[in-house]
């Protein structure tokens, strides 16, 4: 593991691949250690499976004993809970979600709320009354078009946002949508993507950040310039980032993950490389087996 700990969180939208064997885990890693391995390398994960399903208290166990008390684990609240209609409906059911995750501790920080395309500034009362409610450390992602239009429901957004301590989740997909592919996984992604325009807020001192990438890893260069600049600023600011890298199968995320960081390590002299893990067997190396 990285002796040197990061100014800033950086991982990838998932850690259970077994295509990162060729990548990032060794041949021989059994799916029940990819938690622990993955976390030698990032020091953050987005925790979309649980906006899918509710793990068992047995798994939540689990990934509380294979992580550090440094990761963070940014857990997404079901979607029966954000996308099942009036949030302040939904309390009872976010404190059972919240208390299920309790073992985990201070590593879910923030908390995620990814709201649908069709939660627009009609139900900010709602969103009000969910934050208030909650008292904990909580991120919001928005996709209804109206919030990205720079005009007064995005301002009154922000600025609810502000003044309770909330972070707004800034998803790019630019290099995303800049890919012209064929390719079934491209296109699944781009269909599932809300197609807007990045917001980098900083409305808190934890900036989160979605970058979902261009499959073939050159291609988001351009695109990743912009946020290894932005990301430093953020960082020499005194703010601590989250930054997660998605590919549109995801299975290319940690590649592109460490080559955002490489970038950033170019502008922040300093800023220590991450951990790789050992891919075979020490005996194997050493000519012994």
């Amino acid at each position: 593991m990285n002796s040197h700990p990061l100014p800033y969180y950086l991982g990838c939208p998932s850690w259970s691949e077994n295509a990162w064997r060729e990548s990032l885990y060794p041949e021989s890693a059994r799916p029940n250690d990819f938690l622990a391995l993955y976390a030698q390398v990032f020091n953050a994960v987005e925790g979309n499976t649980t906006f899918y399903a509710r793990p068992s208290p047995v798994i939540v166990q689990r990934w509380a004993q294979s992580l550090p008390e440094t990761f963070r684990f940014t857990a997404k609240f079901h979607r029966d809970i954000s996308h099942g209609g009036d949030l302040r409906q939904q309390l009872h059911a976010a404190e059972d979600f919240i208390q299920l995750l309790a073992p985990l501790g201070q590593r879910v920080a923030p908390l995620w709320l990814q709201l649908p395309a069709s939660f627009g500034p009609a139900r900010l009362a709602e969103l009000v009354s969910f934050i208030d409610a909650i008292e904990r450390p909580l991120a919001v992602e928005v996709r209804h078009l109206a919030f990205f239009a720079k005009g007064d429901e995005e301002r009154m957004l922000n600025r609810l946002l502000l003044d309770r301590g909330v972070e707004r989740i800034c998803l790019d997909p630019r290099a995303l949508f800049s890919c012209v592919s064929t390719d079934p996984a491209v296109l699944h992604a781009q269909s599932k993507k809300p197609k807007v325009p990045p917001r980098p807020a900083a409305l808190t001192q934890f900036p989160q950040v979605r970058f979902i990438g261009h499959p073939l890893l050159q291609a988001n260069d351009p695109f990743l310039v912009p946020w290894v600049e932005k990301v430093a600023g953020w960082i020499e600011e005194g703010r601590t980032p989250y930054v997660f890298l998605h590919t549109p199968d995801n299975l290319q995320a940690p590649d592109l993950a460490r080559r955002f960081h490489q970038q950033l390590m170019a502008r922040l002299p300093g800023l220590p490389p991450l951990a790789t893990l050992q891919r075979e067997p020490v005996a194997q190396q050493l000519g012994l087996l």
